[in-house]
């Protein structure tokens, strides 16, 4: 084989090799940009564009897709410790030509977050109806949807804004008591008060404790990388009330 064919390789396994590396450090390194960049190609294959909405100094982050029409708009709240991108994939099985947005909570990602805000469910309430009325969502009638933490908002906006609202679609709300307690209940008083440095189970602040979250939260159990993990304890953050430090977002009040 001549110099030039090897040279040829040469660049070729170099070329091929240089982005690999690039992957496997990034992985290594910086595994939250690597889950931006995901996001990122995931909103623009569906078509959704992130927005902002500033209302009197508080600012919103949601992606949307499509413009109001005769139908219904939907607006989408999720959960916990969650972000706007966790309908994705729900989103890519929804109408193209429906008008969704999916709108970061108070206090999460691109959304403001402050210690002295008020995070209960009712607190939330208030911010998702600023920014429904900063973007005129409330022209007409809309379908909120929620899961978890965003279930309960959404249910508790339907109770105080009920002319707001053509539908409301609610998945496993928190914070509703049930007659005989389940497996996952007994597990979380279990831990509530074990070894857990917030005793919150659900907020972890070590690898440990993320691992204990995923097996009390997950059905099919799975290992998460290191760097993912470690990444998380450098992120976590706790939402405060602005009276009480503590997380208060289980409690429901309903207008009478």
């Amino acid at each position: 084989m001549d110099q030039d064919m090897v040279n040829m390789f040469a660049i070729a396994a170099g070329t091929l090799a240089i982005p690999l590396l690039l992957f496997m450090a990034s992985f290594m390194l910086w595994p939250s940009s690597l889950i931006k960049v995901y996001y990122w190609y995931w909103r623009r294959t569906l078509g959704l564009q992130v927005r902002y909405a500033d209302c009197g100094g508080y600012r919103f982050c949601y992606s949307y897709r499509g413009k109001p029409g005769l139908r219904p708009s939907v607006l989408m709240l999720h959960d916990f410790s969650a972000h706007k991108d966790t309908w994705l994939p729900m989103v890519k099985y929804l109408p193209k030509h429906l008008h969704l947005l999916c709108v970061d909570m108070p206090g999460h990602k691109g959304t403001t977050r402050t210690n002295t805000d008020d995070y209960s469910i009712q607190g939330q309430v208030k911010r998702i109806r600023q920014f429904v009325e900063a973007i005129r969502l409330n022209r007409k009638p809309f379908h909120l949807v929620g899961t978890s933490m965003g279930g309960t908002v959404a249910g508790v906006y339907a109770a105080y804004h009920p002319s707001d609202l053509c539908g409301l679609t609610i998945i496993c709300p928190v914070g509703l008591k049930n007659q005989m307690e389940s497996q996952f209940d007994s597990q979380m008083h279990e831990v509530e008060h074990s070894q857990y440095t917030l005793n919150i189970p659900l907020i972890p602040s070590t690898p440990e404790e993320m691992e204990e979250m995923l097996k009390l939260c997950s059905h099919v159990r799975f290992r998460v990388p290191q760097q993912v993990s470690q990444s998380h304890k450098c992120n976590v953050e706790l939402l405060w009330t602005q009276n009480t430090p503590s997380c208060t977002i289980c409690g429901i009040y309903l207008p009478l």
